[in-house]
């Protein structure tokens, strides 16, 4: 029973060393069909599992069969934790600073470079943490000064139509 226990502690520890050193093992268990199956959660449970055996054979008065649904428990319920503690947090968190030119209708921008009534300028449209610059066109044919307010109406052939923003 103490080598099981001990086996699946070192195991653990490997595990995290190694996903320490070596990152998340290049999406290894990808195709498993659920978050509850990432890495880090797998090897905590394993660690609980073998930890926890350990603890409960030496100083609990359980037979074998208790030790052993104890510490399977103990692994379900720090491997859910892990999962709603750690990972799933963890995973919302993850941000790109890709964007597609598509998403900008609808945005708000403002004027940065005047655009005549049938010509082209450029605004500065907000996106995510920081800013970018396009060109743009007049989607109402009229002349827009620098500093305009205005929204993103349409993108076309990679030029945003703005609208004066009312």
């Amino acid at each position: 029973m103490a080598i099981l226990f001990w086996s699946c502690l070192a195991f653990g520890v490997l595990m995290a060393f190694v996903t320490l050193v070596i990152g998340d093992l290049g999406g290894a268990f990808d195709w498993l069909p659920h978050d509850l199956f990432e890495p880090v959660v797998i090897a905590g449970g394993i660690t609980i599992f073998g930890g926890a055996g350990l603890l409960m054979a030496r100083y609990s008065t359980l037979q074998p069969g208790g030790v052993y649904a104890l510490s399977a428990a103990a692994a379900a319920v720090g491997g859910l934790a892990m999962h709603f503690v750690y990972v799933k947090p963890m995973k919302n968190s993850e941000n790109s600073v890709a964007y597609s030119i598509h998403d900008l209708a609808g945005k708000r921008a403002e004027v940065i470079t005047s655009i005549p009534a049938s010509g082209y300028g450029e605004v500065l449209v907000r996106v995510g943490a920081g800013n970018t610059n396009h060109i743009a066109e007049s989607f109402d044919k009229e002349a827009l000064a620098e500093g305009t307010k205005v929204v993103v109406v349409q993108v076309k052939d990679d030029v945003l139509g703005v609208s004066r923003l009312d």
